[in-house]
């Protein structure tokens, strides 16, 4: 498995980020299509309450939140190879 030094591949690879970018672009489709294309029967079935809106905005906290975690706790790349190495020896054990 080649080795990535650049600390902004790692960052644009990790799976939380992907799941982030998701998220927010759910999230900004929701809250546009909940703005502006909601007519007053939708509101009606839903008892009034936006629900493309709120989820599109409770979406793009979702996406924060990933980010936030991504910053703050980067993956540590000598203990995810070593943790790598290790579930692959156990595994040729296990043959």
């Amino acid at each position: 498995m080649p080795r990535h030094d650049n600390k902004v591949l790692n960052y644009l690879f990790d799976l939380r980020t992907i799941i982030a970018v998701l998220f927010a672009i759910y999230g900004i489709v929701c809250i546009i299509w909940g703005a502006a294309f909601t007519s007053s029967s939708e509101l009606d079935k839903a008892g009034g309450i936006n629900i493309n809106l709120w989820g599109g905005i409770g979406m793009l906290i979702v996406a924060a939140l990933f980010v936030w975690w991504t910053i703050a706790k980067p993956i540590d790349q000598q203990a995810a190879a070593h943790s790598l190495e290790e579930s692959e020896a156990e595994a040729q054990r296990n043959l």
